[in-house]
């Protein structure tokens, strides 16, 4: 878990290294950090499922590095493996391909994969000391992924800067996240924070998207007010003047809505991850598809979170409670969390996922991109709520 002081995972650059079985992809990495970060045998197919490691690099920054599996496995279990590989590459901003045969075939048809992606890629050719002809190899290798391609021995430790300064090379200019208040406030503004302190909510700590809101509010200078949501009204009274700036739970949208200064302008958390993390406009389009659902529709519900299902959970009761009073009890609703995300996606009426604080960006709009490429509309569980509590219009103006 991280602690206080580290960036969260989420907002870190992610940076995932493929190739073969055996081709030094673990030992590529434990070089690159100076530590046994990942286990390296001989034997192919070490690495099973991906390895997450959080780290901070000179010159990078924040950032998590991704050892995956090797993508020539085999059997029923490589299969699944190739299976987790695959979603590491919906996270990758950039992707590291290790050549350790003469053998390209394989590395180019993940590199055009993971072009597709927008992924940035570097190609890596390891083991050089057991190769004559290094240059003439490493000229194949530019032709075929069109970037020149770095040549290292892991094992050795040999090359390791220059692949440190490929990466800080390699880093895309548009890979962070927006600031969750941009455009929202600003130095002086006073903002009220009515947060929920109810089952779900972590005991002793708030959750992270409250975190990060606050964060981003001292830094620009706002002053801040934050209450539970059965203090709201003694919380307004605090204030000499009423807020500019109201940032709620979206469960709680009904009950802030009808005590809020009409002055003061509202949004929810979740809605701040929609703009921080997805694309809030692609989310408020999808947002309409919810006045079309009949109880003969199908309705899917995306959790970024795999915690235990609590009583009162907003994905897995209040969600669907809400959807099935205004289309119909007759409404289906498929569940999905963590890493999960059906390929059939043209089988739904809708998508409704969570504010993914749990998920890098691109992770989300890779999402985004399936179901738009699948036909089907997609939001997220505040502009959901909002709709469904009948001021999505009222609020829309500020997002």
């Amino acid at each position: 878990m991280n602690s206080l002081n580290e960036t969260p995972r989420a907002n870190r650059l992610h940076i995932a290294i493929f190739g073969r079985r055996n081709s030094g992809k673990s030992t590529l990495i434990n070089a690159l950090t100076g530590h046994e970060t990942s286990v390296t045998s001989p034997v192919a197919g070490t690495t099973t499922d991906p390895v997450y490691k959080s780290m901070e690099i000179s010159g990078i920054g924040p950032c998590v590095l991704i050892d995956t599996a090797g993508f020539d496995d085999e059997g029923e279990l490589g299969t699944l493996r190739i299976a987790r590989t695959q979603d590491a590459m919906e996270k990758t901003d950039i992707a590291v391909i290790v050549c350790s045969t003469e053998d390209f075939t394989l590395e180019a048809q993940w590199g055009e994969a993971l072009r597709k992606k927008k992924c940035s890629i570097i190609p890596v050719i390891n083991k050089t000391d057991l190769y004559n002809g290094i240059d003439l190899l490493a000229e194949k290798a530019e032709k075929i992924f069109n970037a020149k391609p770095v040549c290292v021995s892991a094992l050795k430790k040999e090359g390791m800067e220059a692949l440190l300064e490929a990466l800080r090379r390699a880093i895309p200019p548009d890979w962070e996240n927006p600031d969750l208040t941009d455009g929202l406030a600003k130095k002086g503004d006073s903002v009220l924070l009515a947060m929920p302190q109810d089952i779900q909510a972590p005991k002793g700590r708030l959750i992270l998207p409250q975190v990060q809101t606050i964060r981003s509010l001292l830094d620009k200078g706002c002053i801040v007010t934050s209450v539970t949501a059965d203090q709201l009204e003694e919380g307004l009274a605090s204030f000499k003047e009423p807020p500019d700036l109201i940032i709620t739970d979206s469960q709680v949208f009904p009950l802030v809505w009808a005590k809020k200064p009409s002055e003061s302008r509202l949004t929810s958390f979740s809605i701040l991850m929609a703009r921080n993390k997805g694309d809030i406009h692609t989310f408020l389009e999808g947002a309409k598809a919810i006045d079309r659902l009949t109880e003969h529709s199908k309705v899917l519900v995306a959790e970024a979170c795999t915690h235990a299902p609590l009583s009162e959970d907003i994905g897995r009761e209040k969600i669907p409670r809400l959807l099935r009073k205004k289309a119909g009890q007759g409404l289906q609703i498929d569940m999905v969390s963590g890493p999960d995300f059906p390929e059939n996606l043209a089988q739904y009426d809708l998508i409704i996922h969570c504010g993914a604080c749990m998920f890098n960006r691109k992770y989300v709009l890779s999402r985004l991109e399936k179901a738009v490429a699948a036909g089907v509309p997609i939001t997220n569980y505040g502009v959901a709520l909002a709709k469904l509590s009948g001021i999505l219009e009222q609020i829309s103006n500020i997002i």
